[in-house]
């Protein structure tokens, strides 16, 4: 995506070389200031609504939104018209469908099972018809570096500002309704609409990721951090915060990674926040173990006096 020719076949370090290569890199960073700022803006939104991502338990809708995204973003590049419109208006469709037709959890895993294989047929139907550079299509699956223009900028922008905005406005009864729905709706919290809200926001959010890490593995991004911070602590204060922490540190290293190489950004994104994943399960374990170690010494002294 950056322009780089692989090393001459034969040569020992031409893998490397494609993985990582940082010659002439201060020029080459001048070329992506649009994506780290999209960056940021990702990191960000991926960082907090995947705390709900997780507390709702909807990976399994993030992908079949996902696929409906790429459908729409390919025929937006078929049709010649704005990606990024077209990528949230299918991830809309995908995410307001999930959530009128999928209130129970079984019922929401069905339509997502129907939703994924629509969207990712018509997806490929739509990149086969469309003619034009072959470096466009791959960039709907897998990311793209380099290829975030003024006008995509705008809209990122723009749909990034409306789903922090609505993320303020239901803030708290979403965590109450996600931590507790039944309690949450006796209450009186309107928990269905409260739902099918999360699923729209969801929805933009969806649309936003795909633009830079790509459809096959936005998951990356609303899942990854989430999870990873979910295993390290429970605080509703801290768990967001570590979460957009960690989307940040991988869009952002995945960025810096990704314009010395090749290969395309998603790889890059998906290895660090899986490596951040691995080390926060680690230190969660670590940690339930001390937890129960104290636990019964304490036991074991106060039995003893």
């Amino acid at each position: 995506m950056t322009g780089r020719e692989p090393l001459a076949e034969g040569d020992d370090t031409s893998v490397w070389h494609q993985i990582f290569n940082f010659d002439n890199y201060g020029e080459l960073l001048g070329l992506v200031q649009n994506s780290l700022l999209a960056g940021v803006l990702l990191g960000l939104v991926g960082g907090l609504v995947g705390v709900f991502v997780i507390m709702r338990d909807l990976p399994f809708a993030v992908h079949g939104i996902s696929e409906l995204s790429f459908a729409g973003a390919s025929a937006a590049l078929l049709l010649g018209v704005n990606i990024v419109a077209g990528s949230i208006v299918g991830s809309l469709l995908a995410a307001g469908a999930i959530g009128l037709l999928g209130v129970r959890s079984r019922d929401r895993n069905s339509i997502i099972g129907i939703i994924m294989p629509f969207g990712l047929g018509l997806g490929v139907l739509f990149l086969s018809l469309y003619k034009g550079r072959a470096a466009n299509k791959f960039g709907i699956l897998t990311g793209q570096i380099i290829a975030v223009g003024t006008p995509q900028m705008a809209w990122l922008v723009g749909t990034s500002v409306v789903v922090l905005l609505a993320l303020v406005i239901v803030w708290k009864p979403l965590t109450f309704a996600s931590a507790d729905p039944e309690v949450a709706e006796a209450r009186g919290v309107p928990v269905r609409a409260l739902s099918l809200a999360f699923m729209l926001v969801l929805g933009l959010a969806v649309a936003l990721c795909v633009q830079i890490v790509g459809a096959l593995l936005v998951l990356s991004l609303l899942v990854t951090p989430a999870a990873a911070a979910a295993r390290i602590t429970a605080s509703p204060v801290l768990l967001p915060v570590l979460s957009v922490v960690f989307a940040l540190v991988s869009m952002e290293g995945g960025i810096l990674l990704a314009l010395g190489s090749t290969v395309p950004i998603s790889p890059y994104v998906t290895t660090i926040s899986f490596v951040i994943y691995l080390v926060c399960r680690l230190t969660g374990k670590r940690r339930a173990r001390a937890s129960v170690a104290l636990g019964s010494t304490r036991w074991a002294t106060e039995a003893q006096t």
